[in-house]
Formats: C-alpha cells, sequence, structure tokens
C-alpha cells in the first residue's frame, strides 16, 4: 500500500520539460481478500484520509468500493438504464419523458453524491413548476412517476450493475406526492365524438381503433397494444390478453361492436391487433384534445368509459367482472360511474 505522487504530461508539459509539472497522488492498495484499491486525488492530505479510511474498513471488513458510485452521475446511469432496461419492460417507452426531466435537474450529481435533501427539492421544485403548454402546474401523478423512474433505476445500479450507494437510495427516505386516483370523469357523449373525430384525421391510423377498442372491451392500452391476432377468436368471439397489469391472463368476450372494428383493421407483419407504440398514441390523444378543448381526460379513462357502460346495460358485477378482469367489487366500483339520468331510465323500465 502506498500514496504515489502522480505528474501530468500534458503535451504543453512535455514541450517545455524544465517547468514545474502538476502532481496529482494516488491511493494504492493491495490487500489479501480484496480488490486492487486505486483512486487518484489532487491533495495529498486527501489521499492520506482516504488510505485511512480504506485501511480501517478493511481490517473491520466492512470495506465496499464507492468509486463506481463516485464517477457515475445520475446521467449517465440513466442513460444507461433507459438503453438496457426500460426496453425490456411494456411500458417502458412511457421511462422517456421522466427521465429527460431529471437527467436536466439532477443529472450532474454522482450517484454517491445524491441525498435525500437533493431529491426533496427537486420534488418540490417541480411541484411549483408550472407547464409552458397547460399553464397548469405538474399533477402529483406526473412527479411521483419521476420519482419511481429514478428509484427503480437506482435499485437496477445497485443489484443488477454493482454499483454500491454509500448512501442507500435516497429516494425512500423522500415523501412522495400524494395522489388520488379515484377518477369520477366520464365525457359528454358529444365530447366524447368530437375527440374521436379528432383522433380519427391522424395520419396514425391505429389511434380511433384503440380508442374504440379501449371503450368496447374496458382493455387497458398497454394490454391491447401487445394482441396478435392469433390470440383473436372471431367466431368464438373471444380475445385472449396475455400481457396484462396482473400478469395473468384474461379471456374477454367480444361483442358484436368489438368484431365490427376488428374486422376492419389491416392485418399488419408484426401480427399485432394494433400496430403502433404507447407513445405514438399518447402524443396524438394529446393533440386531439387540446384541438377540441377537452381538458382533464386522459386514455385510461376511456377504461372507465366502457365499464360504466357495462353496468348502464343491465350487467351486475359478476358479469361486468368478466370483462374488466377486476377481481374485487371495491376495484370495480372505482372505475364506474354512472350517470343519473341512465339509471333513472333503468328504473323507468317495466
Amino acid at each position: 500500500m502506498a500514496i504515489v505522487p502522480i505528474y501530468s504530461k500534458s503535451k504543453t508539459e512535455l514541450a517545455k520539460p524544465k517547468e514545474k509539472r502538476k502532481k496529482t497522488w494516488q491511493v494504492q492498495i493491495r490487500k489479501d481478500g480484496y480488490p486492487p484499491y486505486i483512486k487518484t486525488f489532487q491533495r495529498k492530505a486527501e489521499a492520506e484520509i482516504d488510505e485511512a479510511r480504506v485501511l480501517t474498513e478493511m481490517a473491520r471488513g466492512m470495506f465496499v468500493d464507492r468509486s463506481e458510485a463516485e464517477s457515475m452521475t445520475v446521467a449517465v446511469m440513466l442513460e444507461k438504464y433507459n438503453a438496457e432496461v426500460s426496453p425490456k419492460h411494456k411500458s417502458g417507452d412511457r421511462d422517456i419523458v421522466p427521465i429527460r426531466a431529471l437527467t436536466k435537474s439532477l443529472g450532474q450529481y454522482s450517484l454517491a453524491a445524491l441525498t435525500p435533501s437533493i431529491v426533496a427539492k427537486y420534488r418540490d421544485e417541480r411541484t411549483a413548476h408550472v407547464s409552458e403548454r397547460t399553464g397548469r402546474p405538474l399533477s402529483a401523478q406526473t412527479i411521483k412517476h419521476e420519482l419511481g423512474t429514478l428509484e427503480r433505476a437506482m435499485k437496477h445500479a445497485a443489484m443488477e450493475w454493482g454499483v454500491h450507494l454509500p448512501r442507500g437510495i435516497p429516494t425512500l427516505l423522500v415523501k412522495k406526492p400524494k395522489v388520488d386516483n379515484a377518477r369520477n370523469k366520464r365525457l359528454d357523449p358529444e365530447d366524447l365524438d368530437r375527440l374521436m373525430h379528432a383522433c380519427a384525421s391522424s395520419r396514425n391510423r391505429w389511434v380511433l381503433p384503440a380508442i374504440q377498442l379501449a371503450i368496447v372491451t374496458t382493455a387497458r392500452i398497454g394490454s391491447l397494444l401487445t394482441l396478435k391476432w392469433e390470440d383473436v377468436d372471431i367466431e368464438g368471439q373471444e380475445a385472449t390478453l396475455r400481457d396484462t397489469k396482473t400478469m395473468k391472463i384474461h379471456h374477454i368476450p367480444l361483442t358484436k361492436d368489438a368484431i365490427a372494428i376488428l374486422e376492419k383493421l389491416p392485418r399488419s407483419k408484426s401480427g399485432k391487433v394494433l400496430d403502433t407504440t404507447y407513445t405514438s398514441i399518447h402524443q396524438v390523444f394529446k393533440r386531439a384534445k387540446l384541438s377540441v378543448g377537452i381538458d382533464d381526460f386522459r386514455f385510461h379513462d376511456l377504461r372507465h368509459e366502457g365499464t360504466s357502460r357495462l353496468f348502464e346495460k343491465g350487467l351486475n358485477p359478476m358479469q361486468a367482472s368478466v370483462v374488466t378482469g377486476h377481481k374485487t367489487l371495491g376495484m370495480l366500483n372505482r372505475y364506474t360511474h354512472l350517470r343519473p339520468k341512465d339509471i333513472a331510465d333503468l328504473l323507468d323500465k317495466e
């Protein structure tokens, strides 16, 4: 073990060998049972402190090399995560936007330097941020998704890449924004028609049938985007969703409306019923909402719309759950928003 002076050899210094060259100090420790430890410092005092720390931790059997966490920035980690991990997830393309925001604000920090207080400050700044596009503050769900993306990336770096995080995962010690997941959002039929008409004018021919299928099947967009023709049985009036949120196979009945939508679709080379991506649909859907002046309505709300229509048609909870895939009445109830007028019409029926 030693602290060795290292002299820089820039082109200028090589051209003028008589000038005093800048000196740095390198800690070199080789101890049985541990990989070689080499680290460079600008000052000798810093090198001596680091050497003493490493030797003490090795003597106690507590040493873990932190150099990778100190050299890897948040930006580098997120870039690597987006390239290697996100594509393997069914909703991986949704990581692009939060990764962009995280990189802009936190990218310069090393993983070793990122603390809960820094993450909490980021959360507060994002909470106060007003979107230039909408003129409104960011939603709690958006900020929670950004913090969740950072947390997943750091967990993966620690567990799969072997990066030791001396401060742990800071997001675990930061309070997340409270999100009210319960929604009671249904569009008036006229507004829904205007929205669908706007989506129909898009160059992406898959968006309108995606909306229509989301309503008549109550399926999530992620499940619809992975549905293949080999899992669609027109004659048997059944489709098999294999990539669901619960990771369980779900068989859904196909109504005449659903079959009519499917029969109009072209067959793509990929074998998928909807040969497009979540990002593409999301962008078209967002632009369509803006063009017709519809606010606070998400694509996922179409599942609420479809579920509510099942009850308006007279299905009981057990029958509706076969279509939606909900396992409990409580969850099914969260997706059901009946219009009082429709209830009155049912009551008036003899």
